[in-house]
């Protein structure tokens, strides 16, 4: 697109456009999603600025739900009002959500096909290779030089020994970054200053639609009546369904209860999403797993390896458990197993994902209006270093389970998958050295996976 014409013509349908494809290329989790609207809403099409955007990211990441979902609802609903907000947050999860139906009926009907084994052996490397291009890109923008932020440089890498090596929690990683901020901007403000990192400014020959000056527009501004409208049509959206769940199926019939289950709990582990998919996992595995029956073991960790190669958030793996739920279960009955599934993974996408909407529309004045206020942005500019070490902490996570895929079983060095390695460098460089677009570097990573899979070489 011509990125040299004001972005402030950029209209509401051509901003639909972009959330739907964006739907269809958000792979690479929370990291590679931030990497991937960071670099075609900041970099390229300048609809917002650094600061605009690294402010909007430090709030989400302080919420439960999944953050690259929620900052795209944010920055919608800050160029277009409430429905632009809607609109880029249900188009991040609905391409994902139909994929994952079609994929998951596949699971059931078919079970393991080992052509799509082959493409997802290809995808996994180039979803590490993504990870480390997150790194590169917002570390580059939020940790200035060591010599003029050494602070930030230090958060940035004790996050990165507390998430991948002590097993810290992720909040209280973000606890401890934030109070760091809020201390060192009394003791040593300059250190936390946003906005100065590598290429800060270079957006400044294209001025962004949302700059760093830009006024707080009429409708993100703080209003007490508009937060309560907020909160009671939230209430309504949960209650609602819920009401017709429980009218439709009786809570006290074990099996015909499954869907109310499934709102109710995911409503739950909605809430506990603190630090991302992972870290509410072991939750919804116990629920899902061991008390609700609702799959296995097994099937639930190929359900994360679906949820990891599909586009959208990680979390979008509950499509998956509701899937698998509402067929084992068989909610519209014995004769409807693929209609009852859908539905099951509808209901708990809805239920997963409506908190983060009503954080983001209830929440998003309050934030605004501390834009450029030195004592709140200061916290968040220390969570944003702490992202970076988080982020360099899933890279190497995923470097680990794609080199040594049983990890945990005895390995030496002699079980190291060289191939998948030498894929994620492959990926790596085309996408950091050469700046191939992701869409295309998966799908290579994919079409390579399959041919060294079908042609027995991994």
């Amino acid at each position: 697109m011509d990125t040299s014409r004001p972005a402030s013509s950029v209209s509401f349908s051509e901003a639909l456009r972009f959330w739907l494809r964006l739907g269809f290329i958000s792979f690479g989790g929370p990291a590679g999603q931030i990497a991937i609207m960071h670099r075609e809403l900041v970099e390229q099409r300048h609809w917002i600025s650094e600061k605009r955007f690294l402010h909007a990211l430090n709030y989400c990441m302080l919420l439960p739900g999944p953050e690259a979902q929620q900052l795209a609802t944010y920055i919608g609903w800050l160029m277009h009002r409430t429905w632009g907000g809607i609109v880029a947050g249900t188009l991040f999860v609905l391409p994902s959500l139909f994929i994952l139906i079609a994929l998951s009926w596949a699971y059931v009907a078919f079970g393991n096909v080992p052509w799509v084994a082959g493409l997802f052996y290809g995808i996994k490397p180039a979803v590490a290779a993504i990870v480390l291009q997150a790194v590169q890109r917002i570390g580059s923008k939020a940790l200035k030089t060591p010599t003029h932020a050494p602070v930030l440089w230090a958060i940035a890498l004790l996050s990165f020994v507390a998430i991948a090596f002590l097993k810290i929690p992720f909040p209280w990683v973000v606890l401890g970054a934030a109070l760091t901020g809020w201390i060192g901007s009394r003791v040593a403000p300059a250190q936390f200053a946003s906005g100065g990192g590598h290429g800060a400014g270079l957006a400044s020959s294209h001025p962004a639609l949302i700059g760093d000056d830009t006024p707080t527009p009429p409708h993100a501004r703080f209003n007490k009546k508009r937060l309560a409208q907020v909160l009671a049509a939230g209430a309504l959206l949960w209650l609602l369904p819920m009401a017709a769940l429980l009218a439709w199926q009786d809570w006290d019939v074990s099996q015909a209860n499954t869907l109310a289950q499934m709102g109710w709990f995911f409503t739950k582990a909605a809430l506990l999403t603190f630090g991302g998919a992972y870290a509410v996992l072991p939750y919804v595995y116990q629920g899902a797993v061991e008390h609700f029956h609702w799959l296995t073991g097994p099937q639930m960790i190929d359900g994360l390896a679906l949820g990891e190669t599909t586009p959208g958030p990680l979390i979008m793996v509950v499509a998956f458990v509701g899937f698998l739920g509402g067929w084992t279960k068989q909610v519209l009955g014995p004769d409807s197993l693929f209609l009852g599934a859908a539905l099951a993974a509808m209901v708990v996408t809805w239920f997963t994902f409506l908190p983060s909407f009503i954080f983001i529309l209830a929440g998003g004045p309050l934030v605004e209006s501390t834009h450029g206020k030195a004592h709140f942005t200061a916290p968040l500019v220390a969570i944003t270093a702490a992202v970076v070490g988080v982020i360099a902490s899933l890279a190497l996570f995923f470097i680990a389970h794609i080199a040594l895929p049983t990890l945990g079983n005895g390995q030496n060095h002699s079980n190291i998958d060289w191939m998948a390695l030498a894929l994620a460098a492959a990926a790596a460089v085309a996408l950091l050295r050469f700046k191939v677009g992701v869409i295309p570097v998966i799908t290579a990573s994919a079409l390579a996976g399959l041919a060294l899979r079908l042609g027995g070489l991994t």
